[in-house]
């Protein structure tokens, strides 16, 4: 990229920020009622905004920012409802058994990793993986549950360990 379009994407993503930077934390603030997931949000926006080069060639700036913070804010509910679902089971455990503060962060971030990976993968082999590590069932149940084969649950298993390996957990 030559030095004089760097500093006009600079300069336009300036300009985007400043114009539409109050109207999306005034939207997400009224849609999240939380000031501080507002601002991380519309800062996440605008940085994946910086990062994709985008900002000089929008045409609808309003509507490109609505559709990446939707995406964020996806992402953002689909962990809290991770730690929520965690902290509920941690709740049923004996206090011996509980996590430090910093373990507990590293098993959130571990398993917000996980599920980014399977929500890439087709139902069935999230579903085959699903029934495999939570449920317990072998493969020759899961196979009869999806009514296919047991060499296919095989495939499947082995596709969602690689994506789950693949995403760092």
């Amino acid at each position: 990229m030559a030095i004089g379009s760097a500093s006009s994407l600079s300069l336009a993503l300036e300009m985007l920020y400043r114009e539409h930077q109050p109207w999306l934390l005034g939207r997400l603030h009224r849609h999240l009622g939380n000031p501080a997931d507002a601002e991380d949000v519309t800062a996440e926006t605008f940085t994946q905004v910086a990062e994709s080069g985008a900002a000089a060639e929008l045409h609808e700036p309003r509507a490109f920012l609505t559709t990446v913070a939707k995406r964020i804010l996806f992402h953002l509910w689909r962990r809290q409802d991770l730690e929520r679902a965690y902290l509920q089971t941690l709740m049923t455990l004996p206090e011996a058994v509980a996590l430090s503060a910093e373990d507990h962060a590293l098993l959130i971030e571990a398993l917000a990793r996980i599920d980014q990976a399977l929500a890439r993968l087709p139902v069935p082999i999230k579903t085959a993986f699903l029934y495999s590590r939570l449920d317990g069932l072998t493969y020759p149940e899961i196979a009869e549950k999806l009514g296919v084969s047991l060499a296919t649950v095989e495939r499947y298993m082995k596709r969602a360990l690689l994506q789950c390996a693949g995403c760092g957990a």
